[in-house]
């Protein structure tokens, strides 16, 4: 019974995603009244782009104000404002302009990307848990 369970591991850790995570760049522009992100997944950003709602991308790379407690990110509201896409990268412009010396984070949601058999053993992931990165910016 050992022998088994300890072969379905092994299989399991051979069968790990190669597929890396893209690595996501952002960055003020506009003089700092807008957020650009580059190196998102291109098929996934035409995708999202079918929908001109800003609620769709809000879903995929929200845009949040830090706050003082850093352990309350999680509870913050969607910071509002309009998303475009433009050519290889999307812009943000918020509703009301990022405020100077405020930090904000961007939460990149990486929808299931690389994760395998073994991210699931390492603990590292879990079923229904959406994973994702959080970047941080200051205005």
């Amino acid at each position: 019974m050992n022998k088994f369970l300890i072969l379905i591991v092994l299989l399991g850790l051979g069968c790990t995603s190669s597929k890396k995570q893209p690595v996501i760049h952002i960055g003020l522009i506009n003089k700092g009244q807008s957020l650009q992100f580059t190196g998102l997944d291109k098929a996934v950003m035409q995708e999202i782009a079918r929908d001109s709602s800003d609620e769709v991308w809000q879903s995929f790379i929200p845009v949040y104000r830090m706050p003082a407690d850093t352990d309350m990110k999680t509870y913050q509201p969607v910071q509002p404002g309009n998303y475009r896409l433009n050519d290889s990268a999307v812009v943000f412009t918020p509703d009301t302009p990022f405020v100077k010396k405020q930090e904000y984070f961007v939460r990149y949601y990486l929808l299931g990307e690389g994760l395998g058999l073994s991210d699931y053993l390492k603990g590292s992931a879990s079923p229904g848990k959406t994973h994702f990165i959080d970047l941080i910016f200051k205005q």
